[in-house]
């Protein structure tokens, strides 16, 4: 039975690490997956869904790993994606095995455009499939949830069917993906208010939903299934995900905590309840944005709600005065609430490594020996470079001392020579993963331009830039200023990110970090990822 708990209350399932990793570009390494997984666990979210374990050896081993590390007693559910097949979900298992608290996510496809042309089965086949899978999963863990792939466009009283099959052969949870994006809010109400009516052992699952944003409509579609008995929400940091995304994480919490009055009484709460809808720490959001940000390459745009730069600006006038006045005029989310801060910290030059562990950890992060010894002679650089540090340019210099790109090729020295009537030439001195030094020059259309082509000129592997872009962490001339990259190898797209007060130095840094990514992926053979023709369709 779904516990009367999880009645009143909404389940987050976090899907950045598996849905939201198929994002172009947003491959991330173990190490880099890691620190996702452990920052969602301050983040308190209910379920992490790690990875597709049988995808490849590096996504099995992600998942064994975050299994340990953050799947303990007191942490998130670990939840690892498998097609309705025995090798999936044997698969799952064992990477599961380490999780105090483990989930097999099954899924199969159930709408007739998907049987017909991607499955080639039958509808009588895939009902026989289904308790056969979740029977085979339910043997293995406590925890299995199941999915009926593109249940959005599938046959009502078919979908009714392949639910009551899974439920009963040990489906604790059921989720309803709108895996195309396509429907609209009271469309997806409808669909789960009719799954709610007329799935007869509906009361034993707890119902879940999974949903594209291509219309823009994932988070307004979701929100309309909380009020028809959605009670867990499958969502991502910053809405990554395959196309135009997911629904994003940041928003649906949020809209749970600012409108909980509104939301209360359909989940059987008083209306003026104050009690939170989520368990989710919200002063963890703008930090766990920045990090999903930085570590795959996504840039948040400065409009997006919750967490985008201008979220709390306010340039009108008339806005400005009634901020200024009382903040309730024009702002209905305190900027501390998801853990934004204008706070500037009080150290200086001369301050020790004491206080500036310190100030870290009031800030959230608990840094390693390694980490913390990197991000405080940074620290120390910085402090000598601007009058005034701020919690903002901490924050910037965590992030980027914390990269978990491999460090195969390392910037030794980057000199330009640029001006209006001048030619912009570059040069650099690389350290190569054999130890040698290497210096070369080119001349570009631009210092940026220039420096790219003289890198090339001594790591040598063809790539095509695709976007290059720049943003200060705060205001005035001494700002760090960001650069994240993205360079594309064949068919397969790699991200850098760097942070300085020199931006030339930042846009060379960020290029090298993109490069070692692809040098290290030529290293390997390719791994079989879930876009990939033999688990088509696994986006749900």
């Amino acid at each position: 039975m779904a516990s009367a708990s999880s009645n009143d209350r909404i389940l987050i399932f976090d899907t950045t690490l598996r849905d939201g990793e198929q994002s172009p570009g947003a491959s991330l390494n173990l190490e880099e997956k890691l620190a996702i997984a452990r920052q969602l666990a301050r983040l308190n979210v209910d379920i992490i869904e790690a990875g597709f374990a049988f995808a490849s050896p590096g996504d099995f081993e992600a998942v064994q790993r975050i299994a340990a590390e953050v799947g303990t007693p007191d942490g998130p559910t670990i939840c690892s994606l498998a097609r309705a097949t025995r090798q999936d979900i044997k698969a799952a298992a064992e990477a599961l095995a380490p999780a105090a608290k483990g989930r097999i996510h099954t899924f199969i496809a159930t709408s007739d455009i998907h049987l017909e042309y991607k499955l080639k089965k039958t509808r009588a086949e895939v009902l026989a499939v289904i308790p056969e899978m979740v029977g085979y999963a339910a043997s293995l863990v406590d925890d299995v949830e199941f999915s009926p792939e593109d249940a959005g466009r599938s046959d009502p009283e078919f979908l009714y069917e392949c639910l009551e099959a899974a439920i009963a052969a040990g489906a604790k949870t059921i989720n309803i993906p709108d895996t195309v994006g396509y429907t609209t809010p009271s469309e997806f109400g409808a669909l789960i208010g009719g799954i709610k009516q007329n799935v007869c052992n509906i009361d034993q699952a707890i119902i879940s939903v999974h949903g594209h944003n291509d219309l823009g409509l994932a988070v307004a579609n979701f929100l309309e299934a909380v009020k028809n008995g959605a009670r867990q929400l499958e969502c991502t940091i910053n809405g990554i995900g395959e196309r135009a995304g997911n629904a994003a994480l940041e928003e649906l919490v949020m809209a749970l905590h600012v409108r909980r009055q509104y939301f209360n009484p359909f989940l059987g709460r008083a209306a003026d309840s104050e009690a939170p809808l989520t368990q989710v720490n919200t002063r963890e959001i703008y930090k766990t944005s920045r990090l999903v940000s930085n570590l795959t390459g996504m840039l948040v745009q400065p409009n997006k709600a919750i967490v985008g730069a201008n979220a709390f600006a306010h340039e009108s006038g008339i806005h400005q005065d009634g901020v200024l006045k009382n903040k309730l005029t024009y702002e209905i989310v305190d900027a501390e609430t998801i853990g934004l801060s204008t706070n500037r910290i009080t150290l200086g030059k001369l301050s020790g490594r004491n206080a500036f562990r310190t100030r870290l950890q009031e800030l959230g992060y608990d840094l390693g020996e390694d980490d913390l010894n990197r991000a405080f002679l940074r620290f120390k650089e910085l402090a000598d470079k601007k009058r005034e540090v701020t919690d903002r340019d901490l924050e910037a210099i965590v992030n980027d001392e914390t990269q978990q790109a491999p460090e195969l090729f390392k910037l030794e020295l980057v000199q330009v020579s640029a001006g209006d009537h001048a030619r912009p030439t570059a040069t650099v001195t690389l350290r190569t993963p054999e130890g040698e030094e290497l210096t070369d020059a080119a001349i570009g259309t631009g210092p940026v331009d220039a420096i790219y082509r003289a890198i090339n000129r001594v790591v040598n592997i063809p790539n095509e830039l695709i976007e290059f872009s720049v943003k200060s962490v705060t205001a005035g001339i001494d700002a760090i200023g960001e650069v994240t990259i993205r360079l594309r190898h064949e068919d397969r797209i790699f991200s850098g990110h760097s942070a300085n007060t020199d931006i030339l130095v930042a846009s060379a840094q960020a290029y090298i970090h993109a490069l070692n990514r692809l040098a290290e992926a030529l290293q390997k053979d390719k791994p079989l990822h879930p876009q990939e023709p033999i688990v088509a369709g696994m986006g749900r």
